[in-house]
């Protein structure tokens, strides 16, 4: 038999860290205001702020990147939203993380990639929530359309054509580390206190 492939692999090591942060962001209540959704949206920029240069700088392959950035749709949203680049500017980032190298960064894009698929169904959500109020404001969200599963796909297929082994064990190791600094940095006091 096998071993499972690296996607299996994470999916399952990262579940407790991953149900953690699907239980303590309660993204329904979050959005259920427009400035609830601001607010979140101004937090998921601060993460993406710090984590999307940290994982280019150690992933090392921009095309593959490249179409996976997500910043500049938080910053659409949050500039529909009334926030202009002065205010974007001053909106905190959080910590960036140290990743020692392409399996490192391959663990942290795990997380900001695989959160694509839940936000076709988050960003219909706060479109009907909030109507006409949230039109244009959902890029961060939806902003990949037909291109998502594809993309997704794409990015499965460079994780079982990873190494295995100490590889393999860093990959993993960084997306749980993601997963954690991700829950800390929307849901934590910090957080709050923005709110």
């Amino acid at each position: 038999m096998s071993a499972p492939g690296l996607h299996a692999r994470l999916r399952a090591e990262t579940a407790a860290a991953h149900e953690a942060l699907e239980r303590d962001l309660d993204w329904e209540a979050r959005v259920a205001t427009l400035s609830g959704y601001r607010d979140l949206l101004a937090r998921l920029r601060g993460f993406h702020a710090a984590y999307e240069p940290a994982i280019a700088a150690a992933l090392g392959d921009e095309p593959f990147l490249a179409q996976r950035r997500r910043l500049p749709a938080l910053d659409a949203d949050l500039g529909v939203l009334g926030l202009d680049a002065a205010a974007l500017g001053l909106l905190p980032a959080a910590p960036a993380p140290r990743l020692d190298g392409p399996a490192a960064a391959l663990g942290a894009l795990y997380v900001l990639e695989g959160s694509t698929l839940g936000g076709q169904v988050i960003g219909r959500r706060i479109e009907a929530l909030h109507g006409a109020d949230a039109e244009g404001a959902c890029a961060y969200y939806r902003g990949r359309g037909e291109r998502t599963g594809a993309l997704w796909a794409a990015f499965r297929a460079r994780l079982e054509a990873a190494p295995g082994g100490q590889e393999a064990e860093a990959t993993s190791r960084a997306a749980t580390a993601t997963f954690d600094a991700m829950r800390l940095w929307l849901c934590g006091r910090a957080a709050s206190a923005a709110a």
